[in-house]
C-alpha cells in the first residue's frame, strides 16, 4: 500500500492543491481527472518522485518500485530498439554479475578465518538470497513480447532508437516500465503515442497483469475499460469514487447537484441573517439576538460549488497574403532508413486553399512526409513549394520543445514581434492563460496547457499553410472543437495528420492514405472513406492495416 499523506503545492503565492491525503492499494486501476491545470501530472510527478511538494509526503514500503511515464519525453541515446527495452532488467543484470564477482573472489581466497572473508560469505548470502528468489524469467523472450504488442516490428528491433519518431521512443520507455512489473505504475496520457492494436494489448496487460495503476487520459472508452476509480482533483482539493469514469461523472452530477441545493439553502439563511441584523442593530431588546446571529455567520463555512470547465479557446488564425495556386507539388519521392523503406515513389499535388488529412497505421510515413515538405529530412524525388508559402507547423513533439526555465509570457514575447506584442495578455487569456498564469514557469505546466501554449506561438505570425501533426493531444474536448472552428474558418491551405475521427469528421476534403510503403490519394471526405472501408473509426486503419 501506498500511502499520499497531506500533499500540498504552492508556487507563486498561489495553491494548487492543499492537505490532499489517499491511499493506493494493490490492484486499484485509477483514473486521476480534472481539467487541464488543475494538477493531475504534478501530482503524478509526486507520487513518482520527480517533483517535491511544498509540504506533505508519499509513503511506499522499502522494495516498492514505482514506474512512471511522462506526458514529454526529453532522452536521447545511441541504443538500438531491444538493447534499450532490455534496459528495465538492468538490475537483475547488475546482480548477476555482482554475485559472479563475488564467487571468483571466494575461488581466490584462502584467508578463510578472517574477518574480511566472513564479511565476503555474508554478502554472497545476501546477495544470493535476492537473485535466486527472483522468477525464472526469458529476458529476451520477454522483452520480444512487451515489443511486439506494442507495434514494434521484429525487423525494428536491431535499428537505432534515434531513428523512430517521439511517439515511437515514448513506447520504447512504455515497454521498459511494463517489463519492470512494477508495484504502481503511473502513465500520463499513454494511448496519445500508439495505434489501436497496441491500446487493446495494454489495456489487457494493464487489466490482468499489472499490480496498481494510474493513469491520465482524455479517451474515455481507455479509462473505463481499464479503471476500477476514480480520483477528481478540482479547486486544490479531490473527490475519491470507487467507480470507471463513466459512473464517476454520474456521481458527480450528483454530488454538483447537492452541492447547489447546499449553497441555495445556505445562501437563503445568510440573507435572512442579514437583513435580521439590519433590522434589530439599535434595538436594546435584540441586542444578544443581534450578536449571536453575527457570531453564527462569522464562523458558518460556506458551501462551495465545484467548477466546471467553462472557458474556451476562442482561436483566431490572422489574415496571411494569398499563396501560389499549388501550395506543395511532391514527385516520385521516397524515403529509407538504411534498409527500412518507409514510403516509395510517392506523388501528390495540394491546391491552395485545400484541407486535407493524412491518414494511415503509424509508422507507415505521415509523419516522415510532414518532415520532407518541411525540408527536415533527405529524401530521393522532389518536393516543391509553391510562391509566397509561409508555413505554420505543429509537430507532436512541439510542446516538449519549450523551454522550462522560460515563464508563460516569456515565451511568447520570445517570438512575437511588431504591434502584436501590445496584445500578447489578450491573446493569452484567449488560450485560458490568465491572471498569475501568464507568470509560472513551463515546467511548471501540464501537458495540455503545454499545447496550447505551442498553439500561441504558432499564431503570432500570419500563414496561409497550416501543417498540424496530432494537434489534439493533450487538448480537452472543448479546445478541440474551438480549434475545429478556427481551422473551418482559415482561408489558407491545411495538412492534417490526426486519428481524431471527430476533429477530422467536416474538415478534410480529400485524403492521403499512406499504406504498404504507398501514398494513396482518395477524391473524398473522411467520412467517405471510412464508409467506403467499412471502417467506424480512423483507428481501424491501424487494425485493418
Amino acid at each position: 500500500m501506498i500511502s499520499i499523506d497531506g500533499l500540498t503545492v504552492e508556487f507563486s503565492g498561489k495553491t494548487l492543491f492543499s492537505d490532499i491525503s489517499f491511499f493506493i492499494n494493490e490492484n486499484d486501476k485509477i483514473a486521476l481527472m480534472g481539467k487541464n491545470g488543475a494538477g493531475k501530472s504534478t501530482m503524478m510527478k509526486i507520487i513518482a518522485g520527480s517533483q517535491k511538494p511544498t509540504r506533505g509526503n508519499v509513503r511506499a514500503p522499502k522494495d516498492a518500485v514505482i514506474a512512471y511515464l511522462p506526458q514529454h519525453l526529453l532522452t536521447e541515446d545511441e541504443s538500438t530498439v531491444f538493447e534499450e527495452a532490455s534496459k528495465a532488467f538492468q538490475h537483475v543484470f547488475e546482480m548477476r554479475d555482482q554475485m559472479e564477482n563475488y564467487n571468483k573472489e571466494l575461488e581466490t581466497r584462502t584467508d578463510y578465518d578472517s574477518d574480511d572473508y566472513m564479511k565476503l560469505i555474508e554478502k554472497v548470502s545476501e546477495l544470493g538470497e535476492k537473485y535466486y528468489a527472483l522468477d525464472d524469467v526469458n529476458f529476451d523472450a520477454e522483452v520480444e513480447k512487451t515489443l511486439l504488442g506494442l507495434g514494434f516490428l521484429r525487423e525494428d528491433f536491431n535499428r537505432p532508437t534515434s531513428e523512430f519518431s517521439g511517439g515511437w521512443r515514448m513506447r520504447i520507455e512504455l515497454a521498459k516500465i511494463l517489463l519492470k512489473k512494477p508495484d504502481l505504475i503511473l502513465l500520463d496520457e499513454p494511448t496519445n503515442h500508439i495505434d489501436i492494436e497496441s491500446v487493446i494489448w495494454l489495456e489487457d496487460f494493464l487489466v490482468n497483469k499489472a499490480k496498481a495503476v494510474m493513469v491520465i487520459s482524455h479517451d474515455k472508452a481507455f479509462i473505463d475499460n481499464i479503471t476500477n476509480r476514480t480520483i477528481e482533483v478540482t479547486m486544490g482539493k479531490i473527490y475519491d469514487y470507487k467507480a470507471n469514469y463513466s459512473h464517476y461523472l454520474q456521481l458527480r452530477e450528483d454530488r454538483r447537484a447537492h452541492q447547489i441545493k447546499a449553497y441555495k439553502e445556505q445562501q437563503k439563511v445568510i440573507a435572512e441573517s442579514k437583513t435580521f441584523i439590519e433590522r434589530f442593530r439599535g434595538t436594546y431588546s435584540k441586542a444578544n439576538q443581534v450578536n449571536s446571529v453575527e457570531r453564527m455567520l462569522e464562523k458558518m463555512e460556506l458551501v462551495e460549488i465545484d467548477e466546471i470547465d467553462t472557458s474556451a479557446l476562442k482561436l483566431r488564425f490572422p489574415p496571411a497574403i494569398r499563396s501560389g495556386d499549388y501550395p506543395v507539388i511532391v514527385n516520385h519521392l521516397s524515403k529509407s532508413y538504411d534498409d527500412h523503406v518507409v514510403f516509395q515513389d510517392a506523388s501528390m499535388t495540394i491546391e491552395r486553399g485545400q484541407k486535407v488529412s493524412f491518414v494511415g497505421r503509424n509508422g507507415e510515413g505521415k509523419s516522415t512526409m510532414v518532415k520532407a515538405i518541411m525540408g527536415q529530412i533527405n529524401f530521393e524525388g522532389t518536393c516543391q513549394l509553391g510562391h509566397n508559402v509561409k508555413i505554420g507547423y505543429f509537430a507532436q513533439n512541439q510542446a516538449s520543445l519549450l523551454d522550462p526555465e522560460r515563464t508563460v509570457f516569456q515565451t511568447v514575447d520570445d517570438v512575437a514581434e511588431g504591434e502584436i506584442r501590445t496584445q500578447l495578455k489578450t491573446i493569452l487569456g484567449c488560450f485560458m492563460f490568465s491572471g498569475d498564469d501568464i507568470d509560472k514557469k513551463v515546467g511548471f505546466l501540464s501537458g495540455g496547457e503545454r499545447t496550447r501554449l505551442s498553439m500561441v506561438k504558432l499564431l503570432l505570425e500570419p500563414v496561409n499553410f497550416l501543417i498540424l501533426d496530432e494537434p489534439t493531444n493533450h487538448l480537452d474536448l472543448k479546445s478541440k472543437e474551438v480549434l475545429k472552428e478556427a481551422l473551418l474558418a482559415f482561408d489558407g491551405t491545411l495538412i492534417l495528420v490526426s486519428h481524431d475521427r471527430d476533429f477530422l469528421q467536416g474538415l478534410a476534403e480529400k485524403v492521403f492514405e499512406f499504406k504498404n510503403k504507398r501514398v494513396i490519394e482518395h477524391f473524398e471526405t473522411i467520412d467517405d472513406f471510412l464508409i467506403r472501408n467499412r471502417m467506424e473509426s480512423l483507428k481501424e486503419i491501424e487494425k485493418k492495416s
